[in-house]
């Protein structure tokens, strides 16, 4: 494999395309399918034995772990909703404090953790994460992939600001999501800026 070929970046050219829906023109890819196949397959291996792996065992005297804990929180099991939930009406939830997962559910695949004080808000402006996905849904298509991207909510999250940055930090290091920052010294991540 080319060492260059682990950083491609799939960003069109600033103002040459708004969003993934409204393109005419694809940029060119130059990732293989078999390598995209490889990156997704790495990933959700991995993603794989984090959620079959035993959580700690507590102690029987200890108080019982809280909402917070990430060994209580399985994002797969999470309902899934639509990635451009951002665009529909409020919901109930629409300002309430919220961790939340970019999934892949063909795959299934975690590509990204977040943490919001409002989701909506949040997702209606410009999010590095959206120009990671559809450079994502991009590829995956040009090489007749399926892809199912979804989102997915933790509600019962902390109100305050610090205690739901390190709960969003701590899952962001047991599931090594590619789309974060964070992880992209585990993961190679073709699909975002460098």
């Amino acid at each position: 494999m080319n060492p260059d070929d682990s950083q491609l970046s799939f960003l069109p050219q600033p103002n040459q395309y708004s969003s993934w829906r409204k393109r005419r023109l694809e940029p060119q890819l130059e990732l293989s399918v078999e390598r995209l196949q490889q990156w997704k397959q790495q990933i959700a291996d991995y993603q794989r034995q984090v959620k079959m792996a035993p959580s700690t065992q507590g102690n029987l005297f200890t108080l019982p772990s809280n909402h917070t804990d990430p060994e209580l929180i399985d994002p797969f099991s999470l309902t899934p909703s639509s990635f451009q939930f951002y665009t529909w009406p409020n919901s109930r939830h629409a300002d309430e404090p919220v961790i939340y997962f970019v999934f892949d559910d063909q795959v299934p695949l975690l590509l990204y953790i977040g943490q919001a004080v409002k989701a909506h808000q949040r997702w209606a402006g410009v999010h590095d994460c959206k120009e990671y996905v559809d450079n994502y849904i991009c590829a995956n298509y040009q090489h007749q992939q399926k892809t199912a991207v979804c989102t997915a909510f933790w509600w019962n999250t902390p109100r305050a600001f610090k205690p739901r940055l390190q709960l969003e930090a701590k899952l962001i290091a047991k599931w090594r999501s590619p789309f974060n920052k964070e992880n992209r010294k585990y993961w190679p991540t073709p699909f975002t800026q460098k």
